[in-house]
Order: C-alpha cells, then structure tokens, then sequence
C-alpha cells in the first residue's frame, strides 16, 4: 500500500514515520526544499523522542521517502494525507488556506481515484470545502474521477508523539462511503491487531471530536488553575485538593495539576477555533470563553506575584527562567506561558536570562536577543534577584540548591508548576512561592 503525506510538520511527519515503521511505503511532500533535503538526510527538523531513529530507519529500508512534488506522486498514491497547518486568524477562526490549497492541487492533478484524508484540526464542514475545491479544479479540467474525503484527527502529545501513534489510546476516522471505510480499515489493520480500536463515525463528527477533546482537556487545566488561585487565598492547598479529586474515577489524575497556563500547538488554536465555530452559528461556548480568559491571564501569574514580591519595583533585576518550551520534551514554543511572561518583564524594565534543554533555538526565533540564554540552567542563576521555573523538564527537578543559593544575588524562588516542596525550601532558606498554596502560611 502507498500513500502520501502532505506536510511535514509536527504531524505529518511523525504520521509518515510511523506508517512507514508499520510496513507501508510513505512519501512526504513539502513545498520547502531546503527542509526536504535535510528529511533526506535524515535530520529531523523538530525535537520529538523517539522519531529520528523511526526516521533513520525506515529511510534505510526505503519505506520512507521526501519530495517537493505532490504531481510526481500523486497516481502511485492510493490514500494522500493533508497535514498542513490550520493557524489561527486574527478572529480566532482556523486558517484554512493550507488545507484547500492541497485540495485543488489533488483535483488539478489527480488521474485515477484518490482518498483525501484531513489530519489537521479542522473545523466542521472543512471536508465539504475540501470536496467541493477538488471537484471544481476536475470540472475545470473536464474531467470526471471519482474520490472521497475523510477525516482523521490526530491525538498527538508533544513530546510522547511516537508512542502515541503506535499504541493510540483510539484511532477516529469520519468517512461517507463503504470505500472509503474499507480502505482505512486497511490502512489501520497493523494498530487495531493489538487491541486498539478504530470508531467509524460520520465526517462531521470526526472533526468535532477533535475539538471536543482538546476544548474539555483545556477546560480542566483552566478550572484548575481558577481553584488554585481560590485556594491560595482562602488557605487551601491545592496539591491536596487535587489528589482528592483525582481519586474520583469520574473525574480522574489527569490534566489536573495547576501551573502557569496551556500554551501549544493545540489547545489555543482548538479552544479559539471551536469558540469561532459556534459564534458563526450563533451559539456562544461561554464555558469555553471563560477558558480562554482564565488561561491568558494564568500566564502572567509568576510575573504578578514577582511584582508584589518586589513591591512593584522590577526595574533593574536580573531575572532567571527555567524553561521556554510550553511543557517538557518539546522544543515548541507557540503560545507558550514563557513569552507572555517575559513580555510583562521586559514592559517592567527587569531582563531576564533563560535556559531550556529544547527550546532555545526556537526562543530565539521567536522572541530574538530580547533576552540572554544561558548554556545550562546554572549559568542562568548567575546575580539572579529571582529564579522562574515555567516548564518542568526533568534537570530541574532536583538541582542542586548549596549551587542555587551560593550563585543568585537573592534566594528567591517561583515554582509556576509546584515541583519542590514548601517545607524543604525553606529549610534551605528560600522565599519559596508556588501556585495553590499561601507559603507564608506553611
């Protein structure tokens, strides 16, 4: 069986790589050559575990292959994969130029029948727009080639992607027709063998499932994060709280921890577009509003209790970040809490100088020499008058604090994903504060 992948971002690679680790004979298709030739080589682009020795692999044994040109491929491929990014408007609404642009290119080039299955997020109707901007450059041609379109989303976490498509928790495919069903259930075989279930459902639903996911993921990062504020206040603490509710089946572990906010490629732009969705048929998600709301202003919480810590006086101080990529073992940065929070430390005249196992290299792209990065997290400690821990990867768990103490000006300390303990901080003589928890009072 071959089949194509158009795109090769976070998504469609890791769905090529591992369709091809699977057995089936993949082509990933890019419009930027320079990234080509490197996937040829075998240099991953994006920081995943797991995913450039599948790559490595399966180029080897060439099940996996990387090219400029959909037209050079498109009638060797039985099923072609839109993965190409959906970015969120300046509305809120998914971006869907990448995606029907793919599509006419299908229809403008296609000879025999063809699957079209969207992997990207999408909102419902995409595939109607899909189908209709195929058929329109067949009519353009006079031609008359049967196809269908598909939906199945994809369920990736940064960071665990490999096993996540591997071992998927379920595999989601929306089609219209006995055809196409089949030759999904075709394509899947190799995953449900060990157990883990394909839902057939119709398109609509395929792609609302998506979002649905993501919005009630985000939603439960949010409550939490509004209880955490709440109990901070009344004398709570919020990691006991949380643990109380997590034994409830009914609600679970998961996603409950308070932090800093969600940030990544996913729950932002999801939560945005759903919330455009029903706005468009005039239908408002006011949970979904207050989601967002609590999210974006989650991500300034270290900055504020910084500033208070600091009566309002930032000018001047030399903070240090722990972490810039939105959560650990990624390098992404989009949406991260770290760039709304070094914003509102550079707009309070403080600089900061930062550290991340991942991300830098991103960071810099992103937000430039606005700030200074440190070769390893101690070096970022260096005459510091605050440490931020934002993302927690796992060096920075245990560091060593005798080093922590002796290298910042001041030993003070903003846990945004409450990874130390209260007590032993200040033991070792830290002014310690977290999220959910009043220190003063421990």
């Amino acid at each position: 069986m071959k089949i194509s992948i158009v795109g090769t971002g976070y998504v469609g690679l890791v769905t090529g790589a591992c369709f091809a680790d699977v057995g089936i004979d993949v082509t990933c298709i890019d419009i930027d050559q320079e990234k080509i030739d490197s996937l040829k080589k075998g240099e991953v682009p994006i920081y995943e575990p797991g995913l450039e020795d599948i790559v490595h692999n399966n180029l080897q044994k060439k099940r996996l292959h990387f090219t400029t040109s959909l037209k050079e491929i498109i009638d060797d491929s039985e099923v072609i994969f839109s993965a190409v990014g959906t970015p969120s408007d300046k509305d809120g609404s998914a971006d869907l130029k990448y995606v029907l642009s793919v599509a006419r290119e299908i229809g403008a080039n296609m000879n025999k029948y063809v699957l079209v299955v969207t992997k990207s997020t999408v909102p419902v109707g995409t595939a109607e727009k899909v189908k209709q901007a195929i058929q329109e450059e067949l009519e353009k041609r006079g031609a008359d080639i049967p196809f269908d379109v598909a939906s199945n989303p994809e369920f990736l976490k940064e960071g665990a992607a490999v096993a996540d498509f591997l071992r998927p928790d379920r595999i989601v495919v929306g089609t219209e027709s006995e055809k196409a069903e089949n030759i999904m259930k075709k394509l899947y075989k190799p995953f449900t063998m060990n157990g883990h279930p394909v839902l057939f459902m119709n398109i609509a639903s395929a792609e609302m499932t998506k979002y649905a996911a993501n919005a009630m993921l985000a939603t439960k990062i949010s409550f939490m994060n509004d209880i955490a504020n709440l109990s901070e206040i009344v004398g709570a603490d919020i990691n006991m709280i949380r643990k109380g509710i997590g034994t409830d089946k009914r609600i679970g572990p998961y996603f409950i921890y308070p932090g800093t906010g969600y940030g990544g490629s996913c729950f932002p732009k999801d939560v945005k577009a759903i919330i455009k969705t029903g706005a468009e048929r005039n239908y408002h998600l006011r949970v979904l509003e207050a989601v967002e709301e609590v999210n974006e202003k989650q991500k300034t919480i270290l900055f504020r209790k910084l500033y208070n810590y600091y009566n309002g006086d930032l000018k001047g101080k030399q903070i240090a970040m722990w972490g810039l990529s939105f959560k650990p073992k990624t390098d992404d940065m989009r949406e991260a809490p770290s760039l709304s929070l070094i914003e509102k430390l550079l707009e309070a005249g403080a600089t900061v100088k930062a550290y991340d196992p991942a991300a830098v290299d991103e960071a810099k792209r992103e937000i430039g020499d606005k700030i200074q990065y440190a070769p390893d997290e101690y070096d970022a400690l260096i005459d510091a008058d605050a440490l931020l821990l934002v993302t927690e990867w796992p060096e920075f768990k245990f560091p060593n604090m005798n080093i922590v103490k002796r290298l910042m000006k001041r030993n003070v300390v903003f846990d945004g994903r409450n990874v130390y303990d209260i007590k032993e901080m200040k033991e070792l003589g830290f002014d310690y504060y977290c999220i959910g928890i009043d220190t003063e009072d421990v």
